[in-house]
């Protein structure tokens, strides 16, 4: 079952409505985590880190009131877990007040670990910035997955005024190749770019690339499988389904692939991250399936990820259940 943190009384709340944490069995009368995750706040766009035997589930929150238009985002949390099952809550550990030339929008964000430090990459709304349509990337830093976090560079990593940015720069997602060196993939509104990180992870190291991948939407999200890169995202338009490429190489070009996952009901938006944890691949993912969710009342959820041997992505399947305790 999946466990509220220790210091809500929210989880009491649920199970005196019957809306609360259930039990699941798998077919080996296993233990599972049920599906939302998280059950006592609203959180989207997940990012999944493995770090040892504990697997951290990084999120937006979304805060948006019933009936009401638009995104509301203004921090982030994390949901921690060793046996797939019990998470706990962790937050909010980042917010907009942590950027100081930042004003608004805790929109999408990717963590990842270097050097034993943990680099949280966000898409802010800049404050001044605002050539397009001012959404902007930067990058906090802490010596811990859980913080305290704060403030890299004290200014914006991508902007409008990035040479070749894009009308919309949202949804980071860094990926670390093999020989040390790390890249910067973000993108929207059809437009995919990929840029460099130099080895401190908080300077750009070159020019900004355009990346071409059939139906590229948003949301890109990159990892590796034995030789063969991945370059998922949501594709197709708005709504998304998530589609993937891959390629032999980080910087491509990529091979389209197909779909992972379909159009979500009462989500637009479809946001995953992909972590291989204790043996398992992991497909975490956001749906509108908490009482009260919608477009813009996202709860985050897990399902497993599997592959064929020539190296394909099965589709993914969504279950109420989640996947079973390890």
């Amino acid at each position: 079952m999946s466990i509220l943190p220790k210091t809500s009384h929210f989880g009491a709340l649920l199970l005196s409505l019957g809306l609360g944490l259930t039990l699941h069995y798998s077919s080996h009368a296993g233990e599972t985590a049920g599906n939302p995750i998280v059950k006592n706040r609203f959180t989207a766009d997940p990012c999944p880190v493995a770090v040892d035997n504990t697997l951290y589930i990084y999120t937006g929150h979304d805060e948006q009131e019933i009936g009401k238009n638009g995104f509301l985002m203004n921090d982030w949390y994390a949901y921690s877990t060793q046996d797939m099952v019990n998470y706990e809550e962790h937050g909010p550990l980042l917010s907009v007040d942590d950027f100081d030339w930042a004003v608004a929008n805790a929109f999408a964000s990717h963590v990842i670990e270097r050097g034993g430090k943990y680099y949280w990459f966000v898409s802010l709304l800049h404050a001044t910035d605002r050539l397009h349509e001012g959404m902007a990337i930067g990058v906090a830093v802490s010596d811990t997955p859980t913080g305290p976090f704060k403030d890299a560079i004290g200014e914006a990593l991508v902007s409008d005024s990035t040479p070749n940015s894009i009308i919309l720069n949202i949804d980071p997602a860094v990926y670390i190749d093999d020989d040390g060196q790390a890249y910067l993939y973000w993108g929207s509104w059809d437009e995919l770019r990929m840029v460099k990180l130099k080895d401190n992870l908080i300077e750009l190291d070159g020019e900004v690339q355009t990346v071409e991948a059939k139906n590229f939407f948003e949301a890109p999200f990159v990892h590796k499988r034995g030789d063969i890169y991945y370059l998922t995202y949501a594709g197709s338009g708005y709504p998304s389904k998530i589609e993937y490429s891959t390629s032999d190489c980080v910087e491509g070009p990529w091979e389209y692939q197909g779909v992972i996952s379909d159009v979500l009901p009462k989500s637009e938006t479809n946001h995953p991250g992909i972590v291989k944890f204790i043996d398992q691949w992991y497909y975490v993912y956001h749906t509108s399936q908490l009482p009260g969710g919608g477009v813009f009342r996202r709860s985050v959820c897990v399902d497993k990820l599997d592959y064929t041997e020539d190296g394909k992505i099965n589709k993914v399947k969504l279950t109420k259940k989640g996947v079973a305790k390890l």
